[in-house]
């Protein structure tokens, strides 16, 4: 598994990663952390309520790629149609997540104590959620198929399918 430092996941412009030829999975082993991340505009013409919750996404993951000790593998923005924008981020473990997230001297504490005032004012023009999922080693699998780089696959590397088993069951044994 590539080091946190190797993380090349970003905001740019996915329209110009090439896609990469074969049948891939991530390289990924060992347990790891699914949190997802997001925020529902509720109210577009409330900017003030909405805008600063966008902004502040992107300053804690710049900050947590910058750590390589943070224990974030990677990250994937997706756009969850017109109203929602989600982050699905990877994460080395659980406690890692959550020593970021009550750390003193980060941009999330901040950034939460922020939102929690605005939101007290905006009456639900901003909504927020995340889910975070404890993934034990071996119970994971994916592929990727004319993809460039992408989720799990671009947070850890990617290998041929073939060194993990062909099938979806195969993979999900050999982890």
């Amino acid at each position: 598994m590539q080091g946190p430092s190797a993380v090349v996941c970003h905001w740019g412009n996915v329209m110009s990663e090439k896609p990469i030829e074969g049948r891939m999975t991530a390289a990924a082993e060992g347990d790891m952390v699914v949190f997802l991340i997001g925020m529902r505009i509720n109210r577009f013409r409330a900017l003030r309520s909405w805008l600063p919750v966008t902004a502040a996404m992107p300053r804690m993951l710049k900050e947590l790629v910058k750590d390589e000790d943070s224990g974030l593998l990677g990250f994937q923005p997706v756009l969850a149609g017109p109203r929602t924008l989600a982050v699905v981020q990877y994460w080395e473990s659980k406690e890692k997540l959550l020593a970021y997230a009550s750390a003193q001297g980060k941009e999330h504490r901040p950034a939460w104590a922020a939102f929690n005032r605005r939101a007290r004012g905006a009456k639900g023009a901003v909504g927020i959620w995340h889910e975070t999922y404890v993934v034990p080693a071996g119970s994971h699998e994916s592929v990727y198929v004319g993809m460039p780089a992408f989720g799990l696959g671009k947070a850890t590397g990617v290998v041929p399918v073939g060194r993990r088993g062909d099938r979806a069951a195969d993979r999900l044994k050999a982890a």
